[in-house]
């Protein structure tokens, strides 16, 4: 059959698939020191960028962010350049780890995959950028009131431990949002078809909010804000799947039987 594994050199060796994964965990170790490499010179703008959803949430970033010790300016630009690094390289990082599966894959798998890497990085800056634009500025604004509402004093943050849930947060943001690559990958390989999709949607919503909630800090504001996309993004998966069905490509559903 046409989508069966190309093997014309035969199954690789042991110490072959070793070396492959040696050069995996390398290229990507690489791509994460050209992220850091990267990061370190923009610290400062990056630094000024993050306190930008302090400023919209009603606080002075200059006197509601501050270090607290002598190191602290040496502490929060290793954060910014191992998050900002690790932000940067995420996408090539992907790139990197599908290149070594692609030996196994079938031809058909294959051309799935390539056809949605460029899909995956959108979808990652797109879920960066909705989560710095959206959802950190009413977060912070929601803490600072439940402070307030509670009669807690909160003068100031320690600028550290803002900088890392900040560069967390967007990191969280980036791979939900690859969801949608995912199902529709899925969909084109023939696993899950859009009629399955559908019949599983309610459990689907329970699972993208318990993902929600362990990704985003505790609160709830953060978890819908999470959550609701990645709804919207599975509905989207779910039409995708199915105009792709209608154009003459029908994948078999393996678990209609």
């Amino acid at each position: 059959m046409g989508d069966d594994p190309v093997m014309h050199a035969g199954t690789k060796p042991f110490v072959e698939h070793l070396n492959d994964l040696r050069s995996t965990i390398l290229w990507s170790l690489v791509a994460l020191g050209a992220g850091i490499l990267t990061a370190l010179p923009l610290a400062p703008v990056v630094l000024r960028l993050l306190k930008i959803p302090v400023a919209k949430a009603g606080e002075d970033p200059d006197t509601f962010l501050r270090v607290l010790r002598m190191t602290g300016g040496l502490s929060i630009t290793l954060r910014i350049t191992f998050w900002g690094g690790l932000l940067l390289s995420l996408p090539f990082i992907l790139i990197v780890v599908a290149r070594f599966v692609f030996p196994g894959l079938t031809r058909r798998e294959r051309r799935a995959i390539m056809s949605s890497l460029w899909y995956a990085v959108a979808l990652f800056a797109a879920g960066v950028a909705s989560g710095y634009f959206m959802v950190l500025p009413p977060v912070i604004e929601l803490m600072l009131k439940i402070n307030s509402w509670l009669g807690i004093q909160c003068e100031f943050v320690e600028l550290g431990d803002y900088v890392s849930f900040v560069l967390r947060l967007l990191i969280a943001f980036g791979l939900a949002y690859e969801l949608p690559v995912v199902v529709v990958v899925l969909g084109y390989l023939g696993i899950v078809t859009s009629v399955l999709l559908r019949k599983f949607r309610r459990h689907v919503i329970v699972g993208l909010l318990l993902v929600a909630m362990l990704l985003t800090p505790p609160d709830p504001l953060s978890q819908i804000l999470m959550a609701l996309p990645l709804m919207l993004l599975y509905e989207v998966s779910i039409w995708v799947v199915w105009a792709r069905e209608r154009v003459g490509k029908p994948t078999e559903d393996r678990f209609s039987k």
